[in-house]
């Protein structure tokens, strides 16, 4: 789309009753929630184009199939968090699935059935059973998100606002009380007052030069939270899906769980299973233990490959996937395809409590952006949409039981159109994707992690917007990630490589402890 060149509309005189920054899953299921109350949502792509949400091929994970259980889909989270998962947060989640894949379906959502109407479920990594809920095999997120934008886009209480991207938040004392914002198009930073700040701004794969994740997925939420003064959590822990095509493709297409729940196989270029000598589970071992073996064969020289020769019907069940490896001059029907770990998902961020509440007032936070506790050191396959609608849902109840309906009139359906994408390569960035890439990825080493703080620190400095919000997301990674010393989940240190039971607890640091682990670290490497 072309930018136009009026600036933005000066922000209204009033406060806006309810802000939320991003417009993905999390974000628009949390605006319909709250209808018909005043919403404003601010994204800096258009609704859907910049978030992960749509890019999810699984499904939801939901205990919905005959035999299947919330106790054993609760088991199965504990399991697979190594330890750290909150037991409260994940049964109140398991416990809260159907109703929420209910609204879906009165969104408008197309979850695959069988002629008798029942869900047609598939099986993921680390579940005991089947209990994935997709549309068309692997196509969920783009289907959710297209029913949910065309029910916002009908919605009259909530106003889009894209084309502007998040500086910051405006706090008065520990309070949130708006943000400020810049347009992509160019032009000053502007001020949003609100009554409330919900965070929904996707995850952290954007740091790393192997990604899953669209380019929106920087940490720009998470580095805002902490530098107004919120608490984050496990930031130390970040899931890199262990098969991603390896392709050459910025961000990397990912080849879905699905499918190895399906049959396929991980082999490297001897053509030799290499999983089934490391876990009792093979390919459908926890995805940090088979990210790990995927590294490993790549590291030693033998490479690595999924192998869905044996999938039936690979390219009507699985278009996305056959689509983009053929793109790629890839035919996954004759050959395996190439693979790699990438950055796929974090585990950490925003503290909240069960209700999407952060440590400061004003604030919430839903999805990828914020810590529940409900995904400990490794997050179960799927959990993650079903994470986002749970909580996007109680924090719209609780925002409608804590603040009292404003009397004010509908807001606008839409703004002017704004959205020109930033130009990518900004100074700083491409290396600060690779120090976090080699220094704080799969593996990691004290000596790492003390270079990349060293790095990460000056690049905070930096007077460009995006660059200093990433510098900021990543510093609190790596500083966690140092101050961890074991081996755990999606955390792994070459130097201490096994779990430590007195660190079996979660972890919790502000910008100011992570700046002081910075400077120490620093100190001791010179």
């Amino acid at each position: 789309m072309t930018a136009m060149s009026d600036p933005l509309p000066q922000p209204p005189t009033a406060i806006d009753d309810v802000v939320i920054v991003g417009g993905g899953l999390a974000g628009l299921f949390c605006a319909l929630k709250l209808a018909p109350r005043p919403v404003t949502i601010i994204t800096a792509a258009p609704i859907g184009e910049g978030a992960s949400s749509a890019w999810a091929q699984g499904g939801i994970a939901a205990a919905v199939g005959e035999g299947d259980s919330i106790e054993s889909h609760v088991a199965d989270t504990l399991s697979a968090g190594a330890g750290l998962v909150d037991e409260n947060v994940a049964r109140l989640m398991a416990g809260e699935a159907s109703d929420r894949i209910a609204d879906l379906l009165r969104y408008g959502v197309p979850f695959d059935r069988d002629l008798a109407g029942h869900f047609l479920l598939s099986r993921e990594a680390a579940h005991s059973a089947r209990r994935i809920v997709h549309v068309a095999g692997d196509r969920a997120g783009a289907a959710i998100m297209h029913a949910l934008i065309a029910t916002v886009r009908e919605t009259p209480s909530i106003r889009v606002l894209d084309g502007i991207k998040l500086d910051d938040l405006l706090t008065d004392g520990r309070r949130v009380t708006g943000l400020r914002v810049i347009p992509m198009a160019g032009g000053a930073p502007l001020e949003l007052p609100a009554r409330a700040v919900v965070l929904a701004t996707g995850g952290v794969g954007g740091l790393y030069a192997v990604t899953t994740n669209p380019r929106e997925a920087r940490g720009n939420g998470l580095a805002a939270a902490a530098r107004a003064g919120a608490l984050i959590a496990d930031a130390e822990f970040v899931q890199f899906h262990p098969t991603a095509l390896d392709v050459g493709r910025d961000p990397a297409p990912l080849a879905t769980e699905a499918l190895r729940g399906e049959g396929a196989t991980l082999v490297n270029r001897n053509g030799e299973r290499f999983m089934l000598a490391l876990h009792p589970d093979a390919e459908l071992a926890p995805r940090d233990v088979v990210a790990r073996g995927v590294f490993a064969e790549i590291a030693a020289g033998r490479g690595a490959f999924l192998d869905g020769r044996g999938v039936a019907k690979f390219a009507e069940r699985f278009p996305t996937v056959y689509t983009a490896a053929t793109g790629a001059n890839v035919d996954p029907l004759k050959r395996p395809m190439p693979i790699a770990p990438a950055a796929h998902y974090h585990m950490g961020g925003v503290l909240t409590d069960a209700n999407g509440r952060a440590s400061i007032d004003g604030l919430w936070a839903a999805g990828e952006v914020a810590s529940t506790g409900a995904h400990g050191a490794n997050r179960l396959a799927s959990n993650s949409l079903l994470e986002a609608i749970v909580f996007a849902a109680r924090i719209a109840d609780d925002i409608k039981g804590l603040l009292p309906q404003p009397a004010s009139a509908p807001l606008p359906l839409s703004m002017p159109d704004l959205f020109d994408p930033a130009p990518t390569g900004a100074e700083g960035e491409t290396e600060l994707r690779a120090l976090m890439q080699k220094n704080v990825g799969v593996i990691r080493t004290g000596s790492g992690l003390a270079d990349a703080l060293g790095r990460l620190a000056a690049l905070e400095s930096s007077p460009n917007v995006e660059i200093r919000n990433m510098a900021t997301a990543a510093l609190l990674i790596a500083a966690s990630a140092y101050a961890r010393t074991e081996s755990r989940g999606g955390h792994f240190r070459l130097d201490f490589p096994k779990a430590d039971p007195a660190q079996a607890h979660r972890s919790f640091i502000t910008l100011d402890a992570a700046r002081k682990i910075a400077a120490r670290a620093n100190a001791k490497a010179a």
